[in-house]
């Protein structure tokens, strides 16, 4: 049964190779990039009939926006993947004075996803992009004060969607599905060569287990749990995922901060 699925960040790296391969099967693809430019070119490298949708995640008006338009779109989508990923900024800094790396990491795919479960079927899946790179989440830098490196930054945020994708599915136990994976280390993304300044290892790594974890009946039963293609199979996250008052707390800023600052 061929299936509607939204990535986002998917005109480049592994985004775009994950929606090649799931357009090759078949698949109806909703691409998300911030280009208008860059999204056209990778319509048409993805081939079929993909649909493109802009939106800057940085903006968290503009992902209601986004929500709006696609659920106008489609009354259901059956495969979210929250591919979109910041490791590096000139000026991390938002106008609403948040940490952009926070915003598009970890509040941006939150809202999204929030705002499409009305069309988010019970049998649907949420894929959360996570990372090997985890650290417990200074939740004040979170909420917008202070000031952190980018790999801290990096690794708080991917802390902060593994732990908002558990309590999420704790919350819907009927479904749909929500899963984190760490897609491999050091990929050859824009991201990595920009961050680190290495070719990075073959994209087909993340692309892989990223169609697996959308459609595989391996990941049926994996709500809520974290899967590190690093170690090829399913695995505790950062400890810190565990504590019951920082995940309270971190929980507590997401949605405080979706809520104060997406429009409307």
């Amino acid at each position: 049964m061929t299936k509607t699925i939204l990535i986002t960040g998917a005109t480049d790296g592994i985004g775009l190779l994950t929606a090649k391969k799931l357009s090759g099967q078949g698949h109806t693809i909703l691409l998300h990039g911030r280009s208008a430019e860059k999204l056209s070119a990778a319509a048409a490298e993805v081939g079929g009939t993909p649909q493109t949708y802009r939106a800057d995640l940085s903006q968290l008006d503009e992902v209601a926006a986004l929500a709006e338009a696609l659920r106008i779109d489609h009354s259901q989508i059956d495969v979210v993947i929250n591919n979109a990923g910041v490791l590096k900024l000139p000026d991390p800094r938002t106008e609403a004075g948040l940490d952009a790396r926070f915003v598009v990491n970890t509040l941006a795919p939150y809202l999204l996803v929030q705002l499409l479960l009305p069309v988010l079927p019970k049998a649907g899946r949420v894929v959360n992009l996570s990372s090997a790179a985890q650290a417990p989440v200074d939740v004040a830098a979170l909420r917008g004060n202070g000031t952190l490196d980018d790999m801290a930054a990096y690794a708080q945020s991917k802390l902060a969607i593994t732990i908002w994708t558990q309590e999420v599915a704790r919350a819907h136990q009927d479904g749909p599905l929500f899963i984190a994976v760490n897609p491999g280390s050091l990929l050859a993304s824009k991201m990595v060569k920009e961050g680190f300044g290495v070719a990075g290892n073959d994209l087909s790594i993340g692309a892989d287990i990223l169609c697996r974890a959308a459609l595989s009946e391996d990941f049926s039963k994996a709500s809520g749990k974290y899967f590190d293609n690093d170690r090829g199979g399913f695995n505790e996250p950062h400890s810190a995922a565990a504590d019951a008052d920082h995940v309270a707390a971190v929980m507590a800023a997401i949605q405080e901060l979706v809520s104060q600052n997406r429009a409307g």
